[in-house]
């Protein structure tokens, strides 16, 4: 790949390679890339559309659920169309202050959704352990300031990281190998030491997303004892209902970031599969996310058979 454009040690212009290794098979990956792509933004704008006017979810569960869709339609825009013209057009070029914001809007936003995931877990551990109170906590200025810091926390945690990273020098190549700019990409491309970066990064990670992933999980541990001390089975099963949903998405979304995250800084994956995991992450979620409350939440469901016409109202 040319770097004409390219001059040391801070270049105007990066090149995205794509799928290293794969490259012949750019077009076939692109198919399935743009239909999640598709059924992403249908999806996400459908579920923003039901949850906005069916009075009946205005409930603190769907507010968050409507958050995370929209910050899914925000990641998806982010990366998809720009990965369609590297692999349909040839389009490998990307200026550094787009590759700067992209970077920032990736991780910032998917700070956000970790966040987001962990407000939903906080929203059932009340709604199950102390039912009685749940409205009273979670008030709609309760929501609103929940929702603000998620979107405050992922600004100020990851908005440093185009600043620091337009300080590196490149003075070595200025050829990404991936289908984005992402934080440890950019990183390893420069020619001085990065330590305190890479430790930065890790750290940020442990304190934001590893941190909610933990409060999620005592969440969800508490629920469990408190469902399983109901006195009925019918109480347990429709207890253990209302939270599958959000297992589901949250399985979805932290297990394939988790191993994009570690591969990158500790392990010794093929560069491919580990594109192509990292690709999984931002691709997926936001896909199965409106499948997965659309199908296992009845309020929903009926909603959107009455926007597409397919029930009477």
């Amino acid at each position: 790949m040319a770097t004409s454009n390219w001059t040391a040690p801070h270049p105007s212009t990066f090149i995205l390679l794509g799928i290293p290794g794969l490259e012949a098979a750019h077009v076939w990956i692109s198919i399935p890339f743009c239909s999640f792509y598709i059924l992403s933004v249908v999806g996400n704008c459908l579920l923003l559309a039901v949850i906005k006017s069916e009075p009946s979810l205005h409930e603190p569960m769907y507010l968050f659920l409507a958050m995370l869709a929209f910050a899914d339609l925000v990641i998806s825009t982010t990366v998809v169309p720009k990965t369609l013209c590297i692999f349909w057009f040839k389009d490998h070029a990307i200026h550094i202050d787009a590759c700067l914001a992209q970077e920032l809007l990736i991780h910032g936003v998917t700070n956000m959704e970790s966040g987001f995931m962990l407000a939903m877990a906080f929203d059932r551990y009340v709604a199950i352990c102390n039912p009685l109170r749940h409205s009273n906590i979670l008030t709609s200025w309760a929501i609103a300031k929940i929702g603000l810091g998620v979107v405050l926390r992922g600004i100020m945690v990851i908005g440093p990281h185009p600043f620091l990273l337009k300080q590196l020098p490149y003075c070595t190549t200025n050829v990404i190998s991936h289908t984005y700019c992402e934080f440890m990409a950019l990183v390893k491309l420069a020619c001085v030491d990065t330590t305190a970066m890479r430790a930065y990064s890790l750290l940020i990670v442990f304190l934001t997303a590893g941190l909610d992933f933990i409060l999620i999980v005592l969440s969800y541990i508490l629920i469990l004892r408190a469902i399983f001390h109901l006195p009925s089975k019918e109480a347990r099963g429709k207890s253990l209902s209302t939270c599958t949903s959000h297992v589901c998405v949250m399985t979805a979304f932290y297990t394939p970031a988790f191993f994009s995250f570690f591969s990158h800084r500790f392990g010794h994956v093929a560069p491919h599969v580990h594109i192509l995991i990292a690709n999984v992450y931002l691709l997926l979620p936001p896909m199965l996310n409106p499948i997965i409350y659309g199908v296992r939440t009845p309020g929903i469901r009926l909603r959107l058979l009455h926007i597409l016409g397919l029930k009477p109202a």
